[in-house]
């Protein structure tokens, strides 16, 4: 099988991408559409549980929402006034049908979904504790890990074994949960992983980007706060912080390459954030040349900013098709070599006997970099200079992010001199930290308190790595007990403090 995309194994993977809907008819539609907005975070698997009355139903499929959600018989199944969906690219556990998510259970107080973006640093520790006790696992995805917390949480009412659940995980997490009772939206302490809120007349509209807001025509209100838990029972927000008050760290790579361009991540366009990054990678790392080029799409708005600073003409050197799907069955290998070209090909005309600046969001592998850079040298480039709109990627993520081993990273592997030569190119050079989270609107220096989650760059995780024996592991991480101390001043027989409780409910 040739791919069409031959950069596949040279990107970070997007994470996943979740959305729910509480108070509104048709609401699994909404997800739907939601969803598709979305489909840039995942596109292996999707997802939709929506709750009718008291009772959750569920269609899950691999593949793209496309196909599998527009048919009015797969929505017809899915009726009800509240949903939540997931987009899915596995980060753990295997791309099989029983880990698309939502993952559903029935549990005490009756039904529980929950989608999840994000991932959980303990869950190989928590799992092997719960299967000692006697769970039974259906899934590999680290997601179960949070619904067997729950179902064996001593605390009496379902908020107070969430709370009590989300206490025992490390990591990243954005939930949507779906309830016999209803909604329950929440980020993890350190606000890593994305989430915002919207509405639509009385309904509120969670989803991993503002993106998916506007799709489904809805408002947005705010951010769900790093820490932060939200349940809507009967159309009534109530607002929970049951963890103690943490330095947020979101991830930066949501500016650099995650989100859509037309989103607003942390109060910021996206699409301003990348130009100014392309920006201050012409003023730190300037070069003569005829054209600046973007490394289709995830390049261009940073192109476009290095263009606008430096005064180099923006011209499309790359061209890529948007009619060829993902693979294309081949009957050898022979072939494998033209993929490149079934999705990217060299403006030659453009290029031929120009000095080019290519401008690209990241080297991970360095694959993606060498096969662009050989392609406009055979276009008749004369000088081919590589700038990348991130600094380099030297560690694994463990935060969500299908980020390959350090030892597969190219930039834990050489110095930037060595990367330069790998790839062929004339000169290659990496916006700085400094200038990244200048272009995000940040004055305070990253190494005194980061603004962001940064560690792929920095190697500075800002939690335990508890499954992680020393590979990637920092000598000194930033500790967060404090996150999982309650600040409302919970007792043993209610964590949440002064909440009110969420009814019991049976099946």
């Amino acid at each position: 099988m040739l791919t069409t995309h031959p950069f596949e194994d040279d990107k970070l993977r997007e994470e996943c991408g979740v959305f729910g809907v509480a108070g509104i008819d048709d609401a699994a539609a909404l997800v739907a559409l939601g969803l598709h907005a979305l489909q840039h975070r995942g596109q292996e698997a999707a997802g939709i549980t929506c709750r009718n009355g008291r009772e959750l139903y569920s269609h899950r499929a691999l593949g793209p929402v496309a196909g599998n959600f527009d048919s009015e018989d797969v929505i017809g199944l899915l009726q009800g006034d509240s949903a939540c969906g997931h987009v899915r690219y596995s980060t753990t556990g295997a791309g099989t049908l029983r880990n698309i998510q939502p993952l559903e259970a029935d549990l005490a107080s009756g039904g529980f979904a929950i989608a999840h973006n994000g991932n959980i640093s303990n869950a190989l520790s928590l799992r092997e504790e719960l299967v000692r006790n006697g769970s039974i696992f259906q899934s590999t995805s680290d997601t179960e890990v949070i619904i067997h917390l729950v179902a064996t949480s001593k605390y009496r009412t379902l908020l107070d074994k969430f709370i009590d659940a989300l206490k025992r995980v490390e990591g990243a997490y954005s939930l949507i949960c779906m309830t016999a009772e209803g909604m329950i939206a929440c980020r993890d302490p350190l606000g890593i992983r994305p989430l915002v809120m919207g509405r639509i007349g009385d309904a509120y509209v969670f989803a991993s980007e503002t993106v998916a807001l506007d799709l489904v025509d809805a408002e947005y209100v705010r951010s769900v706060e790093p820490g932060e838990l939200i349940v809507i029972i009967d159309g009534e927000l109530r607002s929970h912080r049951p963890f103690k008050d943490a330095h947020p760290r979101p991830c930066i790579f949501e500016h650099v390459y995650f989100s859509r361009p037309d989103s607003i991540v942390d109060g910021n366009s996206v699409y301003s954030v990348r130009k100014e990054i392309g920006a201050q990678l012409a003023m730190e790392s300037p070069v003569e040349a005829d054209y600046v080029i973007p490394v289709p799409d995830s390049g261009t708005p940073a192109a476009l900013g290095f263009a606008e600073k430096s005064g180099i003409p923006f011209e499309l050197g790359i061209i890529r098709s948007h009619y060829v799907g993902r693979t294309f069955i081949q009957p050898g290998d022979g072939v494998r070599h033209l993929g490149v070209k079934l999705k990217h090909n060299a403006n030659r005309p453009l290029v031929n006997g120009k000095k080019i600046v290519l401008v690209d969001d990241s080297i991970v592998r360095g694959t993606t970099s060498l096969k662009i850079v050989q392609m406009m040298r055979e276009a008749g480039a004369a000088e081919v200079h590589m700038r990348i709109a991130s600094p380099p990627t030297m560690h694994s993520c463990f935060y969500g992010v299908n980020t390959p081993t350090r030892e597969k990273l190219l930039a834990a592997l050489k110095s930037i001199e060595e990367m330069r030569e790998f790839i062929q190119a004339d000169s290659l050079a990496f916006i700085s930290i400094e200038g990244l989270y200048r272009a995000a609107g940040e004055d305070t220096r990253h190494d005194i308190q980061p603004q962001y989650c940064d560690a792929c760059f920095t190697g500075a995780y800002p939690t335990a790595l508890t499954d992680r024996d020393g590979e990637d592991q920092p000598d000194q991480l930033t500790m967060l007990n404090e996150t999982v101390e309650n600040r409302s001043g919970g007792n043993d027989d209610n964590p949440s403090g002064d909440m009110p409780r969420l009814k019991q409910s049976v099946n």
